[in-house]
Formats: structure tokens, sequence, C-alpha cells
């Protein structure tokens, strides 16, 4: 792969899911140093010129452990600046108010929510030199949720509610936006309607566009808002979710 052009170096949590394989395929076909993360072992198709295997959630209660990822990312960084920070790892917990426990709502907050955070702060020296940016991949449920989404939502929530709040506290160290996708046609989405295919084609109708999103779509649009030629698109909340959001389901 020639980087002889590169834009810079990204990382990319939650790397080997469906979203994040597009992400780093986006980025490193436009050019950019792939840093990516997830806590399984690095799959085969992944598109990336590191990988790091890193629990994110251990990476916010443990500072031992956290500070060797790090010091692992800031190796591949050879200390040149980070351009681009995708914080794209999540977990989703599907359990009703009735059932959800304590450490439910810690594994979901501190993969969700406080990792993005901690990372942002990290490599806030890194983002700095570049005059560079992070993505957050939130989620249109931190607007509109379902049954047995309580801890899901709330987290997705706070972090587009962070993303706001940190940008009028960065001001113009860096940039910071989030993208609030619908539903994406993943691995996971679709192992999850695996024999209901009259479901699925039910979650397709739902919304206008009568389909789900891509990956690559969402991969896309973090590229866009990587782009160092719009710098005033800061602290933005962008939805990408086929129009569902403004769709009422009351009875015709």
């Amino acid at each position: 792969m020639n980087k002889q052009n590169s834009l810079g170096s990204a990382l990319i949590t939650g790397a080997a899911g469906g979203i994040g394989k597009a992400i780093a395929k986006e980025f490193s076909d436009s050019g950019y140093k792939v840093i990516a993360t997830d806590i399984v072992k690095q799959p085969k198709d992944l598109d990336c010129d590191f990988y790091i295997q890193a629990d994110l959630a251990k990476t916010v209660v443990d500072e031992i452990y956290a500070n060797k990822i790090f010091e692992k990312i800031r190796t591949t960084l050879d200390n040149q600046s980070l351009n681009v920070l995708i914080n794209n790892a999540a977990i989703q917990i599907l359990r009703s108010t009735d059932n959800l426990t304590r450490e439910d709502w810690q594994r979901t907050l501190n993969t969700n929510l406080l990792a993005p955070f901690i990372w942002t702060q990290t490599f806030l020296p890194e983002l700095e030199k570049s005059k560079g940016n992070v993505v957050n991949i939130s989620s249109i449920h931190a607007n509109l949720t379902k049954k047995n989404f309580v801890a899901y939502a709330t987290s997705k929530a706070a972090l587009s509610g962070m993303t706001k709040a940190m940008a009028v506290d960065l001001g113009g160290r860096i940039r910071i936006n989030a993208i609030e996708p619908a539903a994406i046609e993943t691995e996971m989405l679709k192992s999850g309607f695996s024999g209901k295919p009259e479901l699925y084609s039910q979650l397709e109708n739902c919304h206008p566009q009568q389909r789900i999103g891509k990956p690559k779509e969402v991969a896309k649009l973090a590229l866009v808002l990587s782009d160092s030629e719009i710098q005033f698109m800061h602290g933005a909340i962008i939805g990408l979710d086929g129009a569902i959001s403004g769709k009422l389901f009351d009875p015709d």
C-alpha cells in the first residue's frame, strides 16, 4: 500500500467489527496510516498498518494496563502527530429496566462513554500537533430508542452530549464531531435476524429509503468529518438514518 502521500495517522477503535473494518479501509484507501484496535485478535481482512489488541473498558479502570496500550500506540506514531481518532467501539447489552445489573451499566458506560473520553484526553497532545479531530460513532438511540435498550441508549445519548460539551471546552485546539447512524448492515445485525427474513424486511421498510445503511456510508461520512478543509464543522452531531428519525409510525 502506497502511503507516500499520507494524510497522516488515524486511530480507530472497534476496528474488527463491520463498521470498524469499513472505516479502516476508507481511511487507508484515502492515504492515512491506520492504527486499528479491538478486543479480539486481528481479523485477516482488516485493512490497517498497525493492529493493537486492547480491551477498551479495561483502559478505563486499569491505569497500568491503559498506559501499556497507549505506549504501544505512541510507538507506532513514532513521535509524530495523530490526525484522527475514531471512537467507534461499543457494546450493546439488551436488558429491561428490571434486569439491568450494576455490572451491565459499568461495562456499557466504560466502553461506550468513558473510553472515548479517556482516549481523547490521552491523545490530545498528539491531536493538537496536527490540529486534528475526533469522530465519535454514536447512535440514533441517543434520541430514539426501543425496549431493552436502556443502558445502550443512555450511553449513546451521553456520548452525543459529551461531544458537544468537549467541543465547547476544547475550543479551537482540535475538532470533535459525532455520527448517529440508524440500522447499519453489518454481520452482527444480520445474524440477529438469522432465519427471520420477514423481520429483516420489516426493518428495511421502516426506513423511508426502504433500506438500511451500509458500513461504507458511515466510513465515508467519518472521512468527510475529518477533512481539514471544513474546520468550522465542530461539535456537530450528524444523523445518518435514511430519514427514519423524521417518520411517525401512527396508522396511516
